[in-house]
């Protein structure tokens, strides 16, 4: 009985371990941070470039680019892409609804100040 016991205990710690051994290598960090390194110089060579600048996709393309490197962080080197589903709806239902309620005031707001024109 004390046999069927410690095999009954030590089931959990192999499935943890199971779960752990799932994490990726050096391989995909190493290419991870890479893509991160090139994002980072389109968003600095971009910066040095006047018409792009002068543009209307400026802001929008260095946002785009900042939430593909954000969610490329969080899912790797936080290991969120590795974790239990409750972890990453914990995770990213507040971070929904904290982004629809910045993008919304940020339309509420524009809208205002096309109408009145900035403070001055």
């Amino acid at each position: 009985m004390d046999n069927h016991t410690a095999h009954s205990d030590s089931a959990p710690l192999d499935v943890a371990h199971a779960e752990e051994t799932h994490h990726p290598g050096w391989s995909v960090y190493w290419k991870v941070a890479l893509i991160l390194g090139l994002i980072t110089v389109a968003e600095v060579w971009g910066y040095y470039v006047p018409s792009f600048v002068a543009s209307r996709a400026f802001v929008p393309s260095l946002l785009a680019m900042s939430a593909v490197k954000f969610a490329i962080v969080v899912s790797f080197y936080m290991h969120l892409r590795y974790d239990h589903k409750l972890f990453r709806a914990l995770f990213t239902g507040p971070l929904f609804i904290a982004a629809s309620t910045l993008i919304a005031l940020l339309f509420l707001f524009g809208q205002l100040v096309a109408r009145f024109g900035p403070a001055r």
